[in-house]
């Protein structure tokens, strides 16, 4: 259940039960590690709101920051739907860095994989450009939520970006 309107009780809609290992707070415990070949390896912290109010989908919103100076990086809103009676899954999210992408995939026990059917970017986006992400969230045996990203640009193949380990806020 969730809080709604003015503090009323709102309760998970059926179609996204196969989802709800992922609901709640989350933050990285360990800095997470992000590379790729056009930059400078970094490590990043990261907080995770995972909610619903009622409607067949999570809302999902990530924030992302420096683990040393708490300065914000990366930010990122969305919503991940089921398409009901499947655990066929769609990933709408847009990102501060000027991308909005669609993911598609499966929800299989408690892991979800997803890859971009469609990329888009602003005008002004920093080259190389973003053609795809592949995305895969886990509920590990600790019960921790696992996140791992693939991306490929212009000139880039799809490689190994990002990967982090939350731990759910009490």
């Amino acid at each position: 259940m969730a809080g709604g309107a003015a503090g009323a009780v709102v309760h998970l809609n059926p179609a996204i039960e196969p989802l709800s290992w992922m609901l709640g707070s989350w933050i990285s415990e360990a800095p997470g590690k992000g590379c790729y070949p056009t930059i400078k390896p970094f490590q990043y912290m990261e907080e995770v709101q995972v909610t619903h109010v009622g409607q067949p989908m999570l809302n999902i919103a990530f924030n992302g920051f420096n683990p040393e100076t708490k300065k914000p990086m990366h930010r990122e809103c969305g919503f991940i739907r089921i398409k009901p009676g499947t655990n066929k899954v769609a990933f709408i999210s847009a990102q501060n860095t000027g991308i909005v992408e669609i993911e598609e995939g499966e929800v299989k026990d408690q892991e979800l994989t997803l890859s971009s059917q469609s990329v888009a970017r602003m005008s002004f986006a920093k080259e190389p450009h973003v053609k795809q992400i592949t995305r895969t969230f886990k509920l590990t045996e600790e019960r921790k939520l696992e996140q791992t990203v693939f991306m490929a640009t212009d000139d880039q193949p799809l490689l190994q970006h990002l990967h982090i380990t939350y731990t759910r806020s009490p």
